[in-house]
């Protein structure tokens, strides 16, 4: 019974053995294919350049993306000094009507000031003056309406002729007349109820940049009381050489380069037909597309100009589109065998949608314009599958 039982393990014993042999083999090479095809792939992925984006002709239209070829030839930007003022009609200082002692003060340096609005008030003896003619005005409209209706009854009756009631009519248009100049002239000037003080007004909307005004002083007529400024209609006044003031003309492009380093829009709005005689300059004066927050007349600038019909046959520029921002670098998308390259650039300045290349490109190869932001979103898809 023993030696059965031995031999029937003995046998289990051979035939496992038997089949870890007839195994082994195949385990390895399965290991070995498993190996060669991850080092396939990885080979795979190293061939592929980084920055590409892998996409087909079908693939490019579906997307909607479109291609421009690089071309010489950049608009010329000339540089010069600037400094911000204000516009004629975005200024107004404000004087004393009439002599007087300032009674009140309704604003101050900075304050924001509606058209129209009281902003002091000065008691004169003006006032005074002009709210009598109004109250003697008014008492002779009423004495003579009164005498023109007691004609009117007259003449009804057949007492009086009708010439003494067309004199009474007379009279008492004039009157009317005299009252109607006597409460233009109390509205215009402002003057209080009680016939005292004169308001002083704002002519227009803005901000307050001097106010020289003291409480309980003696003004003349005249004095300078406030400066209102509307910051919303500053222009920007562009200083040129003699050389170069011929070359500017009303209509070129602009652009204001303001202190964090941002560029605002503008366009060359006119341009002095002389120098001046010290400085030896002309002024170009610049409207600004859009108000700047924050920008003070007398501010100190660099304005941008492009000379309309020059061009630097030099300089690449390309459409604003074009330019992505990756990882922190201004890239160019251009065209390669099998879909499109990121290419680095240098960029220069920026313009009526143009942005000048410094280097990067070459003229003749193929970028990506419209929609190119679907190449720079691929790219940064891509480079967060491989980080996780």
């Amino acid at each position: 019974m023993n030696r059965r039982k031995l031999a029937i393990i003995a046998g289990i014993a051979i035939l496992a053995a038997a089949l870890l042999i007839l195994l082994w083999p195949d385990s390895e090479a399965e290991t070995h294919a498993e190996g060669e095809a991850l080092a396939g792939e990885e080979g795979a992925e190293a061939e592929q350049p980084e920055g590409l984006v892998l996409l087909s002709e079908e693939q490019i239209r579906t997307a909607e993306i479109e291609l421009a070829t690089v071309q010489t030839g950049a608009a010329v930007e000339l540089v010069f000094p600037a400094t911000v003022a204000a516009s004629p009609t975005a200024s107004a200082r404000i004087d004393a009507r009439a002599s007087g002692v300032v009674r009140s003060i309704g604003k101050t340096l900075g304050d924001y000031v509606r058209q129209g609005e009281t902003v002091a008030r000065i008691e004169s003896a003006d006032a005074a003056a002009l709210a009598s003619q109004l109250s003697a005005a008014r008492a002779r409209v009423t004495e003579l309406s009164s005498a023109f209706e007691r004609e009117r009854r007259l003449f009804e009756e057949n007492v009086t002729a009708r010439q003494d009631l067309e004199a009474a009519r007379a009279n008492l248009d004039v009157a009317r007349s005299e009252l109607n100049r006597a409460e233009a002239a109390v509205a215009a000037a402002g003057v209080s109820g009680d016939g005292r003080s004169l308001a002083v007004t704002s002519p227009l909307a803005g901000r307050v940049t001097a106010a020289p005004i003291v409480l309980g002083s003696f003004v003349d007529a005249g004095e300078e009381l406030y400066r209102v400024v509307n910051p919303n209609a500053l222009q920007v006044e562009v200083a040129l050489p003699s050389e170069d003031a011929t070359r500017i003309q009303p209509g070129d492009e602009a652009a204001v380069i303001v202190g964090d380093g941002r560029e605002i829009g503008a366009r060359v709005r006119s341009v002095t037909p002389s120098l001046d005689p010290e400085s030896r300059s002309a002024t170009a004066v610049l409207s600004l597309t859009r108000a700047i927050p924050g920008l003070q007349p007398g501010a100190f600038l660099q304005a941008r100009i492009r000379p309309s019909g020059e061009v630097d046959q030099s300089r690449i520029a390309v459409p604003e589109d074009a330019v992505q921002v990756l990882e922190g670098r201004d890239v160019v998308f251009v065209r390669a065998q099998r879909g499109f390259q990121a290419r680095e650039v240098a960029t220069g300045s920026r313009s009526a949608g143009m942005v000048t290349i410094l280097s990067g490109l070459e003229p003749g190869q193929q970028i990506a314009t419209d929609n190119a932001f679907l190449l720079k979103a691929e790219l940064e898809k891509e480079g967060a599958e491989h980080g996780h």
